[in-house]
């Protein structure tokens, strides 16, 4: 099965998440306003029976003359991973990561019921409330108390429900902020390193793949426009990377993240650079880090992808960014101390290159100069370590299909970005046995495409 499939189009890989609307909010270092998760806020959750009635989201099939399809629930249910994440607690694989990290068993620890389940405190928790639901409705679109009346009876507008409580995963932000709460993590939880080494897979996530491959239980139809407004894949990739690349800063900030012993938090750092077979000579020297061979670095590739999107957007902004990140990676190679003082110092920037992306209305002659940016990387060992490549393999796939839909790639040409991008899918399979310079050959195909 092609890992970049979405509704037979190529172009994005595996994973998940949505959320709640509070009416509290948090601030990052620099003052941007964060919508906090359901699982923080003041309302009780109901459950996800009360979602799954027919005559509300719960049908076998969509519901002809209605403006919603009517059977989230049941798509839910059947297609979505997140209905399956309490479950998979008990699984083998899980009881032997429970083992390593020496806890009784992963379905009661709050460790793992954080990111599996919608772990709200007890008190917050309906009659109806099933902790076996997983990750569930209400998980993503907010504690049900105050807003389902209203939603049920259809009386109130979509910003109304927002008020009272409904999580507006509808905008890329707070999207990008609820998935990422668990698809990287915040202060409060992350898979950490031991986490990791425990047996636990490696977290991957990019916004717009996700969304639409877990699947969409939603119709971009003309209804859902006139309420929500469209989706572009473009803005919600962009807004994705720039959320990603702040949140990782400021995680790697937190002193509850410092070292248990003398190394730091390696959970932070691109896993490819040490887990590698040790047979083969992989070091290429890598323009965007400046590193020499040997030294392990840290997660770039969100910022990577920035710098992409800046180049066309905002060739200045992209400039500082680009020697930003070279600041962070030599600091990195001094102390632990001098990489959290650099990575502090990348926020404001970061901030300003956020109100970029959110106020750009990308076109397609922004969509087409971005995407041959990231396959012209594919030549400067941008893409050595697989993290990055992933990344910007997601990022075609978004990007191709953004330009596809907005008519500027001809059929003939759509066509040629798919077999390629198969072809990517194809490299990327097995992390372990990723080849650098068949990535790099396959981008040169796409660059071509889009002369």
């Amino acid at each position: 099965m092609n890992i970049f499939q979405k509704n037979n189009h190529p172009g994005r890989p595996y994973c998940k998440f949505l959320a709640l609307y509070l009416l509290t909010i948090f601030f990052t270092s620099v003052g941007q306003e964060v919508l906090a998760e359901p699982r923080q806020g003041i309302d009780m959750h109901l459950g996800v029976v009360t979602c799954a009635g027919n005559t509300c989201h719960g049908a076998n099939a969509p519901l002809k003359d209605s403006r919603i399809q009517q059977n989230e629930f049941i798509i839910w249910h059947r297609e979505d991973k997140h209905a399956k994440a309490y479950t998979v607690l008990f699984n083998d694989a899980s009881k032997r990561i429970a083992g390593n990290l020496g806890i009784k068993a992963a379905h009661t620890e709050k460790l793992c019921l954080d990111c599996h389940a919608d772990n709200v405190p007890i008190e917050r928790r309906g009659k109806r409330f099933q902790i076996e639901d997983g990750v569930g409705c209400e998980t993503c679109h907010g504690g049900g108390e105050r807003y389902l009346g209203p939603h049920v009876s259809g009386t109130r507008t979509h910003a109304e429900n927002v008020e009272l409580g409904l999580y507006p995963t509808d905008e890329p932000e707070a999207r990008a902020n609820l998935c990422l709460s668990c698809h990287l993590g915040t202060k409060d939880k992350l898979a950490t390193h031991r986490i990791l080494g425990a047996g636990h897979p490696r977290i991957s996530f990019e916004l717009d793949t996700f969304t639409h491959i877990e699947p969409m239980h939603f119709k971009l139809d003309k209804d859902y426009k006139e309420r929500k407004g469209g989706l572009n894949g473009m803005q919600t990739w962009a807004v994705g990377q720039m959320s990603a690349a702040e949140r990782l800063l400021d995680l790697f900030q937190d002193p509850k993240y410092q070292s248990e012993g003398i190394l730091p938090e390696l959970a932070f750092f691109d896993c490819h650079a040490c887990h590698r077979p040790m047979k083969h000579p992989h070091w290429t020297f890598r323009e965007s880090s400046g590193l020499q061979p040997g030294t392990i670095h840290l997660n770039d590739a969100n910022l990577l992808m920035l710098r992409s999107l800046l180049r066309h957007i905002s060739p200045a902004q992209g400039e500082h960014l680009h020697k930003a990140i070279l600041r962070l990676h030599q600091a990195a190679a001094v102390s632990l101390a001098d990489a959290r003082k650099e990575a502090a110092a990348m926020r404001p920037l970061l901030a300003d290159i956020r109100k970029t992306i959110v106020q750009r209305q990308f076109t397609p002659t922004d969509m087409h100069a971005v995407a041959a940016d990231l396959a012209q990387e594919g030549t400067r060992a941008t893409y050595n370590d697989y993290g990055a490549a992933e990344q910007a393999a997601m990022a075609l796939g978004a990007i191709a299909e953004a330009l596809q839909a907005s008519g500027a790639l001809s059929a003939d040409k759509s066509a040629e970005m798919q077999g390629s991008l198969k072809e990517i899918d194809a490299v990327l399979k097995d992390e372990h046995g990723y080849d650098p310079e068949r990535m790099t050959k396959t981008l040169k195909n796409i660059e071509t495409i889009l002369r």
